[in-house]
């Protein structure tokens, strides 16, 4: 299982992964699931992958050969059309794979996360399926997530907002729920990739990779909890209402006992 999450913000981007690819007892591995694809000045691309690992290494890797060639991402004239050529190779690969992957009832699943800018264009954001179709954030939901999503998502809705979150503030919630999401699930954790995209920038200059027990990290972890401890005692106290009849039996308890 994994968990990748991108939040666009009118000042920029965040994207955000976790590496896992295996839990258990005996067995837990790691593979970087941010992918960047870089034209500086031009272009840039920052891909987040979930699902089969085979399966996206394909599609990461088709694209990789076509932009180093000037091809695929790097001629696409819209980011739309940018999201469309990664959808085409998730549809090649399902080509190739998909039918020797379901003769032995393995199902066919990838789902990546596209963010970040063309010269010209505004910076975006987008979701690709494994059917290879493109799904945009919307200012009203300025976040996309794959994987494990349930987890990190409250934070998500009640923080991040389009026109008011700051990049910096972004990236806390970026980690807030990617640390929610490891708390209640084993099968998402460390190391964690955090990348910060400006607006405009056309390249990559603020990215990060949190390994287990990075004090930065742990600090976040802590402190989130501990400021989630005392909201909830600052909370006003819950009122009751008392069941039927209770409050007259009680003042005649009361009176009886005067007499």
């Amino acid at each position: 299982m994994t968990y990748c999450v991108g939040i666009i913000t009118r000042e920029g981007l965040v994207m955000a992964s976790d590496s896992r690819t295996n839990a258990g007892f005996d067995q837990v591995n790691v593979c970087r699931k941010m992918q960047t694809f870089v034209d500086p000045g031009e272009r840039t691309f920052v891909l987040l992958s979930s699902g089969s690992l085979s399966c996206t290494q394909s599609v990461v890797t088709l694209l990789r050969r076509d932009f180093d060639q000037g091809r695929g991402l790097a001629t696409a004239p819209t980011f739309y059309d940018a999201a469309r050529v990664v959808g085409e190779q998730v549809r090649r690969v399902a080509e190739l794979d998909r039918k020797a992957l379901e003769q032995d009832e393995i199902k066919f699943n990838l789902n990546l996360l596209l963010g970040g800018q063309i010269r010209g264009e505004p910076h975006d954001l987008y979701m690709i399926y494994p059917q290879g179709n493109p799904l945009r954030f919307t200012e009203d939901s300025p976040f996309l997530q794959v994987g494990e999503t349930k987890y990190g998502r409250p934070i998500l809705d009640r923080g991040v907002r389009f026109d008011r979150t700051s990049l910096d503030d972004a990236a806390r919630y970026a980690l807030i729920s990617l640390d929610s999401t490891m708390r209640s699930n084993v099968t998402v954790g460390p190391p964690i990739d955090l990348l910060v995209y400006e607006r405009d920038e056309l390249r990559i200059r603020r990215s990060r990779r949190f390994l287990d027990k990075d004090p930065d990290l742990s600090a976040i972890h802590s402190q989130w909890e501990q400021a989630l401890r005392r909201a909830v005692r600052e909370l006003p106290p819950v009122r009751f209402d008392p069941r039927p009849g209770e409050s007259d039996e009680f003042e005649t308890e009361l009176d009886s006992t005067e007499t």
